[in-house]
């Protein structure tokens, strides 16, 4: 479905990909790791437009979006959750959903899909009028992803959905990726919580100062003597597993 070749992005001067090629298949969850600084984020706004690739191509469906601006990627397919949420703070969870539904013109089913929302997330409908920046941080993600669902994304783009949340709200977190993926949404996720993100994904990259230096199935990496010193840590059971 999407595929990166020798993608190569700048910062001005700074070098921040060096080269990076990746694949995400229909149905798979992949999962992108590595320290801060890395370049996972810059990954994904190169993939959105947001930050253009100066060298390398981008493919998703079968079409080439290396140069193509960001508001045609999101019509194409991709919509983009991006680190630390930002809701519009100031509207309400009603018309961020509009907002994010902004492509489409099918009103009716548009209007649909946001009553599905919230029966499907009671915590939307709890609050339906109420000012996004009231929320909580864990409301806010799951209101940061249904916004991304109402464009009705063939790939779904997650950029540390656990971030600044408690290890409950976590694990609620990523009951909701699993659920995406099963009813047929493909993701590809940044995750500051290497145990969580592996835990679930089919399979993931490891990325170091710009380039891919691991990859593989999530068990293989899981199992990796270098991923497990670098990146699980010792008290890694305390935040994941039960």
């Amino acid at each position: 479905m999407l595929t990166l070749k020798s993608i190569h992005t700048y910062y001005g001067n700074i070098h921040a990909l060096k080269g990076v090629s990746l694949h995400v298949n229909q149905g798979e969850i992949v999962t992108l790791i590595g320290a801060n600084g890395a370049g996972k984020t810059t990954v994904l706004k190169t993939i959105s437009g947001l930050t253009p690739a100066s060298r390398g191509s981008i493919t998703f469906v079968e079409q080439d979006i290396t140069k193509m601006p960001a508001e045609q990627i999101v019509r194409s397919g991709i919509s983009h959750v991006p680190e630390g949420r930002k809701v519009f703070a100031t509207l309400s969870l009603r018309d961020n959903l509009e907002v994010g539904g902004f492509i489409r013109r099918d009103r009716e089913e548009a209007l649909a899909d946001m009553q599905s929302f919230r029966q499907k997330f009671p915590i939307l409908a709890d609050r339906w009028h109420q000012m996004a920046g009231t929320l909580s941080g864990g409301e806010q993600q799951v209101l940061a992803i249904t916004r991304a669902l109402m464009a009705r994304p063939k790939l779904l783009i997650l950029d540390e959905p656990s971030m600044g949340l408690s290890p409950l709200l976590v694990k609620e977190t990523f009951k909701i990726i699993k659920t995406l993926r099963e009813e047929g949404t493909t993701i590809l996720l940044i995750e500051q919580n290497a145990r969580a993100a592996l835990h679930i994904a089919d399979r993931g990259y490891v990325l170091e100062t710009g380039k891919i230096v691991l990859q593989g199935k999530c068990q293989m990496l899981l199992e990796h003597n270098e991923v497990k010193r670098a990146y699980l840590g010792k008290g890694y059971r305390e935040v994941w597993e039960d």
